[in-house]
């Protein structure tokens, strides 16, 4: 082997934006024998005469700042260095020591630590906006933020959306720029990486912050070719050193193919080295569609089926009705921990995937096929309806949900729209004919959607909760208004189940995610009577599997909402839960998904644990108690599949 051929980087052209430490970007590329292009793409400009941190430190003194987020490490130092050109360094530590301080990432922790400032708030990686959000929400020792005084130390351009989400929460800002980034005195060389990049002559883009991303745009925008440059950069391979440049990459349209597992330089170049001819040869395969390999010519007419599907093991034990095996399938089994997954969403947005009938069908049918699952799931997720209720919903690159204006922050429940289903959820149908064509005659189809209360709570929170006390304010405070939210939501649940019944589905799944964060009295009486209502509007089309997670004390009340199974999550044992709802209703679960993350021989002692308290009674349908992880082996969940068949003949 020849060293200097086997380089990993060798015959490909990287372009870096990389200004501060660009000599060092340089030669960790070159290292792993790549071509090197280096576009400074910014240069850091101090605020000398600092009007607004002068003004803050008035502020600060007088205690009239009730929290300070420090957003970077460079910026927390300059602000304390600059305030010292007025205040000694004692008084300042002491000022700052007062208000609720938020570090968002190690880096201004650190710099606070080196003062000995008491940090209450340390917002840990990916360290985005709305985790600055999420966190002052969640702690405990402020109620609310509405009539705080917030200061919000600014880096470069300022975080016009974690502003906006801090004054939708009645939180007055105080902006505190202490330096500033505008593009180099030089930009001949940017200019020429842009143009590059438009002629296709460069393999690999390397993005190290956001401000690099706005200043490109930024030049491409003056000369009138960013939806050249954003159509050129996708179709190369678009590198991220992490959460925060990837989501400002997002909103301009690139789609983020790689992002290290460690936010260091050197890690970053190694993982573009280890694995960039791949990406690049798997990007063309993608954007080739004579090289796909799904095949849709085979499509069947779905009046051939019926028999088949009835005598299926997975809609037998819907039936409570003796089966050979017991049938098994896993929620989220077509996701991220398969690798023909993972391809696609290289090059297609999350929302567009749900959004392309013939993605659906592939993923939907070879996720079955593969597992020789019992049952298929239409490839989906549950806020395309929250979406046509008039929501802005977006995706962050680790496919996290986020709703950037909630309700009372922007939106209200008269601006919610009454979903004409097949215009706005069309898609979805579309992609059920289309799939239940696809599919083997025998095997069952299943859609789904999320619960009242799921979905009134992302609406309500924007994303993912610890505590749902804004979801639990907004229920308890008004109750009217609680009530025309959810009967609002559940009106769209019943159209849009019963279009996906119509599409060709054999079996529905109505997701509660989040409905453990209840107590019985609470959800007896705030959510029980909408998820009835849902039940009952689908009630004898088709069967319903009714599922929440962490749900133990709501067993029976949720069994009593409707359904025909109920989905068990992992927190419980099977054959109490079933015992405690009745046998006159199926149940599914419930191993534990990291189960799956163990040796075989574990998962095969968890498996055998599930199927006997099971005791081979009619009407188990095999399940996770929850999705299948990211990081799961395929071949376990494959494993997993094999195992349930043979054990339990």
């Amino acid at each position: 082997m020849n060293p200097k051929t086997d380089l990993p980087l060798k015959g490909l052209k990287l372009v870096s934006f990389e200004s501060r430490r660009k000599d060092a970007m340089h030669q960790l590329i070159t290292k792993q024998g790549g071509e090197c292009l280096s576009a400074p793409s910014m240069q850091e400009v101090p605020l000398e005469k600092n009007v607004e941190a002068l003004n803050f430190g008035e502020k600060l003194f007088e205690g009239k700042i009730d929290i300070i987020i420090c957003l970077t490490g460079v910026g927390t130092r300059t602000l304390i260095e600059t305030l010292q050109k007025k205040y000694p360094l004692e008084k300042i530590v002491r000022a700052l020591s007062i208000p609720v301080v938020v570090a968002r990432g190690p880096k201004p922790i650190k710099v606070l630590h080196e003062h000995k400032i008491p940090i209450a708030i340390r917002v840990q990686a990916p360290n985005t906006w709305r985790q600055v959000i999420q966190e002052l929400d969640d702690y405990r020792e402020i109620d609310s933020l509405k009539d705080k005084v917030i200061a919000v130390q600014e880096y470069g351009i300022p975080n016009e959306d974690l502003v906006e989400g801090l004054k939708r929460r009645g939180a007055h800002v105080i902006q505190v720029p202490v330096y500033r980034w505008s593009l180099p005195d030089d930009v001949g060389p940017l200019r020429e990486a842009m143009r590059a990049s438009l002629r296709g002559e460069i393999d690999v883009a390397l993005f190290t912050s956001s401000n690099q991303v706005h200043n490109i745009f930024r030049m491409a925008q003056e000369e009138g070719l960013e939806e050249k440059l954003t159509k050129a950069l996708n179709r190369r391979l678009i590198a991220s050193i992490g959460p925060v440049c990837s989501e400002t990459l997002e909103s301009y349209g690139l789609s983020v193919d790689l992002e290290p597992t460690h936010s260091t330089m050197g890690a970053f170049v190694l993982d573009v080295a280890e694995k960039a001819k791949d990406l690049l040869e798997s990007k063309k395969t993608l954007g080739n569609p004579e090289k796909r390999t799904f095949e849709f010519s085979a499509l069947k007419e779905p009046a051939q089926e019926t028999k088949a599907l009835h005598e299926s093991r997975f809609m037998k034990a819907l039936r409570l009705e003796k089966t050979d095996v017991t049938p098994v399938w896993l929620m989220r089994q077509a996701g991220r921990y398969m690798k023909e997954y993972r391809e696609i969403r290289k090059k297609v947005p999350f929302l567009e995937f749900c959004r392309n009938k013939d993605l659906v069908t592939e993923i939907t049918v070879k996720a079955q096929e593969l597992l020789h699952a019992d049952a298929a799931i239409i490839f989906s997720d549950i806020l395309v309806l929250v979406e046509s209720l008039g929501m802005d919903l977006e995706y962050s690159r680790d496919q996290a949900p986020v709703i950037r204006i909630t309700l009372d922050e922007g939106k209200t429940i008269d601006d919610l729209s009454e979903v004409d289903v097949e215009e706005s959820l069309g898609f979805v149908f579309d992609a059920i004919r289309q799939t239940r064509r696809a599919l083997k005659a025998d095997i069952p189809l299943l859609g789904f959607a999320g619960a009242p209360f799921t979905l009134a709570s992302y609406m309500i929170e924007g994303g993912t909760s610890r505590t749902f006390n804004r979801t639990k304010s907004f229920m308890y405070e008004d109750p009217e208004r609680w009530n025309t939210l959810m009967e609002k939501i559940t009106r769209a649940l019943v159209r849009f189940l019963q279009g996906q019944v119509d599409a060709g589905v054999q079996a529905l799944q109505l997701f509660d995610s989040w409905v453990g964060c209840l107590g019985p009295e609470d959800y007896r009486r705030y959510v029980q009577p909408f998820s009835a209502k849902v039940m009952q509007g689908i009630e004898g089309r088709v069967p319903v599997i009714h599922f929440g997670t962490q749900n133990a004390s709501l067993l029976e009340l949720m069994a009593q909402a409707g359904g025909e199974a109920l989905g068990l999550d992992y927190r419980v044992r099977l054959d109490e839960a079933w015992k405690r709802i009745g046998y006159k209703k199926a149940v599914q679960g419930n191993l534990d998904p990291l189960v799956l993350s163990a040796p075989k021989d574990f998962i095969k002692k968890r498996v055998k644990e599930v199927l006997d308290q099971a005791q081979g009674r009619a009407g188990h349908i095999f399940n996770l108690g929850h999705g299948v992880l990211p990081d799961t082996p395929f071949e376990n969940a494959q494993y997993l599949v094999e195992l349930v068949h043979e054990l339990s003949q």
